[in-house]
């Protein structure tokens, strides 16, 4: 049992779109992720996802609107909606996620971290 500084944690790293696992809870993924620029469409078709926006502010887009999520929010993007997370500077963000959730969910391409590095 140790307690965990986000700060210091996201010190360690500066990729993009790669997050990195922080901590476990059960069957979940504590994951921390620096966003830049504009992902890509994708859904996850087993698992919700939650985006916890710790600095900056984040647009996620959906087929039929926008929404802005900005520092001390989050959104919750139920499983099978498709979505595109947008970052117009750096944002930091903190993920609850099932072990099996992949980032690009039901795509799999060059921008897929399929083994996350624990930090």
């Amino acid at each position: 049992m140790e307690k965990v500084n986000i700060n210091e944690k996201f010190s360690l790293f500066n990729e993009y779109w790669s997050p990195k696992i922080a901590g476990e809870i059960n069957d979940t993924h504590v994951k921390l992720a620096k966003l830049k620029g504009e992902f890509i469409w994708h859904l996850h078709e087993h698992e919700d996802e939650m985006f916890f926006v710790v600095k900056g502010q984040l647009l996620i887009k959906f087929r039929d609107k926008d929404v802005w999520i900005n520092e001390g929010e989050f959104i919750i993007v139920p499983k099978g909606v498709e979505h595109l997370p947008v970052a117009e500077e750096e944002v930091h963000v903190l993920l609850f996620e099932p072990k099996t959730t992949l980032n690009t969910g039901n795509q799999v391409n060059e921008r897929t971290v399929s083994d996350l590095q624990s930090i």
